[in-house]
């Protein structure tokens, strides 16, 4: 009987292992479903953001878009052109040119004329460059606009150079001269360029109109904006465009600050 009864345990015992086997195994299905639908339902990966690149990656020298026989036409007697400083000439540029046209006592004629380059790339922090220019280009505007001493200043919008352009006209009254003064401001996708053309009658002489002075700016404006393509700045972005360092406009003299130096010193003013 004693033996019998350990027969039927081991009996027992053996048939409950097929059970256990399915248990396990329908646990270890139930578990493998679960990390499938998991997986399939987590979330993909977020895209990286994109901007669209800038068109120019360099600058012409700022000295040679404007060519010699305009600078000679606008500005008398005037010398080589004056490159402003810059850490990084494939940003910003600006040259300035001036001269005086002596005539003794019938009085002189003197001229002023500058031109800055400001170039910003794209930046998927800051927009595109295109973008950053056209912010830097109302500041430039609005610069102009703010001359300290601007008497019978007109802001007219441009046609016909680059993207889009404004010239701001006005009169300045210094050393007792009446300065004519023509700022054209132009964007030209991510390139902003900015001349400043100013003139007066020194020692008795007639001073030249607001209007002859803006013919003039315009017409230069348009030769500096069509050397941006001609020349280096040409050059299209090859690389996608990356995070960089804002560029800093303090670095190249606003419309205003090219007002206060166009003005002639005791020196320009001796006759040669």
């Amino acid at each position: 009987m004693q033996r019998s009864a350990s027969r039927l345990t081991r009996i027992l015992a053996c048939a409950a292992v097929p059970v256990m086997l399915v248990v396990a195994g329908c646990s270890s299905d139930s578990g493998d479903k679960s990390e499938a639908d998991g997986a399939s339902t987590s979330p993909s990966a977020a895209p990286s953001p994109t901007v669209a690149p800038a068109k120019f990656a360099g600058l012409p020298e700022a000295c040679k878009t404007i060519s010699r026989k305009t600078v000679e036409s606008l500005v008398p007697k005037a010398k080589g052109g004056t490159a402003g400083k810059s850490s990084d000439l494939t940003t910003r540029g600006s040259c300035s040119w001036n001269g005086l046209d002596d005539n003794g006592v019938k009085g002189s004629q003197y001229r002023w004329l500058d031109i800055s380059l400001m170039r910003y790339d794209s930046d998927v922090t800051l927009g595109s460059g295109a973008e950053r220019a056209d912010e830097y280009y109302t500041k430039e505007v609005s610069g102009a606009q703010g001359t300290e001493g601007a008497k019978d200043l007109k802001t007219a919008p441009g046609t016909g150079i680059g993207d889009k352009s404004t010239t701001v006209t006005y009169t300045l009254t210094k050393s007792k001269s009446d300065f004519a003064y023509a700022t054209v401001v132009a964007r030209t996708e991510n390139v902003v360029v900015t001349l400043n053309y100013n003139g007066a009658g020194l020692a008795g002489a007639k001073s030249p109109t607001v209007a002859e002075m803006t013919k003039d700016a315009v017409k230069t404006a348009e030769e500096a904006v069509a050397s941006i393509a001609g020349g280096t700045g040409g050059d299209l972005a090859t690389e996608s465009p990356s995070p960089s360092k804002t560029t800093d406009p303090k670095a190249t003299p606003s419309a205003s600050e090219s007002a206060k130096e166009s003005e002639p010193t005791k020196e320009s003013a001796k006759p040669e």
